[in-house]
């Protein structure tokens, strides 16, 4: 934990730096983290043009991996950046994830060619992924430890920014790409000064909260906040319960079906729907808007129906449209589609880490979700890789979604078999 000066409650309270205006403040800082980092999700503006390109001319397998590696990489990068958060705080962490991924971006933006394939793997890929999850834990552990009182609500926000950064870099990324079409990845040196400007200026506020902290408001309640919940787990604890296992599952099943489409989005909207390529790439920049406000809606949402009925209408709403989206030939069904499967991608963070507080307590919630995160490169993996091998060559779309929408309504059955541990009371089950 940060060193912070000990306050009263009353110095808590008429302190505009802590409790009521800080901890918002904390949460602006947060958004503009995640959506440096979140600028991720516009890779089918890159991964298009990889394809077209002459100098890269790649396959559609080839031209999804940088992304599936970056995804792949997360895991790594939370589950570190969680465990030094912990011991260490979140400021340190998250300005070390945002260098690290900024400079794998840049890295990316120095390759010419197919033969320089291996460097923007190595930058996009490993370098901006491990970065990536250092820094996209942090918000999410450190806001909960603010907000106990709105744990839904407040981590929908937290990552609220990540879905939201592919709404500016989409266009902004055609446009830098279209100035140079054979060089598309040129565009990667300028976005790259753009996210390691915001990510720094986000991150340098971070701090947890003091010992004697009190959420505004809770000494008026009986008990206050922050005695409805029961035991905190530690990350040991929490892998011993089948309960850990059931929420990564959920995460990993949800993750695929979303980025299945993600990562095959633009190409999808030309293919199936017959856009224009200058318009694929702008409904990529609507459709991340979605991402964004999913993350929002369903975490808010959760507060109020439960946890496991919204990941079951999260996953049963993605498995029913990715079935219907190869049939759908205007660009207005199509874009409802896709629009519903981005609100419910988006909505699985915002709803999963105020699930995890739930279930394990937030007292080591970078260690237990970061650790749980292993879900989200699992499905980062699983879904484009399925995606981009059923599609293939004869754009096989249908047999492509249909197969990944079943698998998710299926996946609807682990929402009733999930149950709160003993040890937490249940007021989110």
């Amino acid at each position: 934990m940060d060193p912070t000066p000990t306050r009263t409650r009353d110095d808590a309270a008429n302190d505009s730096s802590t409790p009521g205006g800080f901890r918002w403040l904390l949460v602006a800082g947060g958004l503009l983290l995640q959506f440096s980092i979140g600028a991720v999700y516009a890779w089918s503006v890159f991964g298009g043009a990889l394809e077209n390109a002459q100098s890269w001319e790649l396959s559609k397998v080839r031209a999804s991996m940088p992304f599936t590696v970056t995804i792949g990489m997360i895991f790594i990068g939370s589950y570190v950046g969680g465990r030094v958060q912990d011991a260490r705080g979140p400021r340190v962490v998250a300005l070390a994830g945002g260098v690290i991924y900024s400079i794998g971006i840049l890295l990316a933006g120095l390759t010419n060619g197919a033969d320089d394939y291996w460097l923007l793997i190595l930058g996009y890929g490993v370098i901006s992924g491990f970065g990536l999850g250092c820094a996209y834990i942090v918000p999410i552990a450190m806001l909960q430890k603010w907000f106990p009182d709105k744990t839904g609500l407040i981590t929908g926000l937290a990552v609220g920014g990540f879905g939201f950064g592919a709404v500016l870099t989409s266009p902004v990324a055609q446009w830098l790409i279209d100035r140079d079409p054979e060089d598309p990845t040129s565009a990667f040196l300028p976005l790259g000064i753009a996210y390691l400007l915001m990510s720094l200026v986000g991150a340098s506020i971070f701090r947890n909260p003091p010992a004697d902290y009190v959420v505004p408001g809770a000494e008026k309640t009986a008990g206050g906040a922050a005695e409805k919940a029961g035991k905190d787990y530690t990350q040991g604890e929490a892998l011993r319960t089948p309960q850990w296992y059931l929420l990564t599952a959920i995460l990993t099943l949800s993750v695929s079906a979303g980025i299945a489409l993600i990562s095959q989005a633009k190409l999808s909207a030309t293919d199936i729907a017959g856009v224009s390529v200058t318009g694929a790439a702008t409904l990529v920049g609507v459709l991340a808007i979605f991402n964004g406000a999913g993350r929002i809606f369903w975490a808010g949402m959760s507060d109020r129906i439960g946890r496991m009925r919204t990941f079951a209408a999260i996953l049963a709403l993605q498995g029913i449209c990715l079935i219907l989206l190869p049939h759908a030939g205007s660009v207005l069904l199509f874009s409802v589609l896709a629009a519903i499967i981005y609100l419910c991608y988006g909505g699985t963070f915002g709803t999963m880490p105020a699930t995890a507080g739930d279930f394990f307590g937030v007292r080591n919630a970078g260690a237990i979700y970061g650790l749980m995160l292993v879900g989200w490169s699992l499905g980062g993996i699983i879904g484009p890789l399925i995606a981009s091998a059923l599609i293939g060559e004869e754009k096989a779309y249908t047999v492509a979604y249909t197969t990944i929408g079943v698998i998710a309504l299926v996946s609807v059955a682990l929402t009733f078999v999930t149950k709160v541990p003993a040890g937490r009371h249940a007021e989110h089950d």
